[in-house]
């Protein structure tokens, strides 16, 4: 997909999003395209979509912004954005989007549910000497979002906690905060994730078709094949061999 397309359709997007119209947000999904709603392990094609925002709309008022850069591949964009409450809370999340056409047959939203707070609370305690106020911690989002979305860090199968604290230039207790309390999750998973839809780029890519998925897992930085497989399914509910195959069915 083309960068000036990709940024078009998550321009749009997250535009719905914050004129809070249900129709419009739904209309980025194909007529059988899901929304995941990853934390909360919750799946909705498009009808279901707009009766959930109709119930969240008229209660919760957020602005939704881009954070760092749009990463677009033939058939997929993922992205990272942030959520202002009402309340001036704010929360962070990312999401990956399988095209077909202009429209998504796959959104996958992974993000800190606001309802959290009194797990935010216990994480609040855990960071409370961390001296990292909200200004920083944004700052150092932005600078992570472009190291993932525009560097793919996550490509370097060597990489950990500490060795990327040192490529966002920040402590590893402040780099760990950021993704516990950003995105609700472990340095892991949050790596994991980006590996995950790399691969299921290349698993799908024409150029790629005869790849074995063992080369596919270590191109997007896995150090085993057991570790890739866990992660892949863990996150689509199928192995790579089967997400393959049910693509080229299509």
């Amino acid at each position: 997909m083309r960068s000036a397309a990709a940024r078009d359709f998550v321009q749009s997007y997250i535009e719905a999003w914050n004129e809070e119209n249900p129709l419009l947000v739904a209309d980025h999904l194909t007529a059988d395209g899901v929304y995941h709603d990853v934390p909360n392990r919750r799946e909705h094609h498009k009808k279901g979509l707009i009766e959930l925002l109709l119930d969240e709309f008229s209660t919760d008022h957020n602005r939704y912004s881009l954070e760092g850069g749009i990463r677009s591949g033939q058939n997929c964009i993922a992205f990272q954005y942030s959520v202002q409450s009402a309340s001036s809370e704010t929360w962070y999340g990312a999401e990956f989007v399988d095209l077909e056409g202009e429209r998504a047959v796959h959104i996958r939203d992974f993000y800190q549910p606001p309802v959290a707070s009194q797990q935010a609370g216990s994480n609040a305690k855990k960071y409370v000497k961390s001296g990292l106020n909200d200004e920083a911690f944004e700052r150092l989002k932005s600078r992570l979002a472009n190291l993932m979305l525009n560097e793919q860090a996550y490509l370097n199968p060597d990489l950990t906690l500490p060795k990327l604290s040192k490529l966002v230039c920040c402590s590893v207790n402040h780099l760990s905060q950021v993704i516990n309390s950003g995105f609700g999750m472990s340095f892991f998973d949050y790596l994991n994730q980006y590996r995950v839809e790399e691969a299921k780029r290349l698993l799908v890519a024409p150029d790629n078709c005869g790849q074995a998925i063992i080369t596919v897992a270590y191109e997007v930085g896995f150090n085993s094949n057991s570790a890739f497989y866990t992660a892949f399914k863990k996150s689509c509910g199928r192995t790579p061999a089967q997400y393959r195959r049910d693509h080229q069915e299509l």
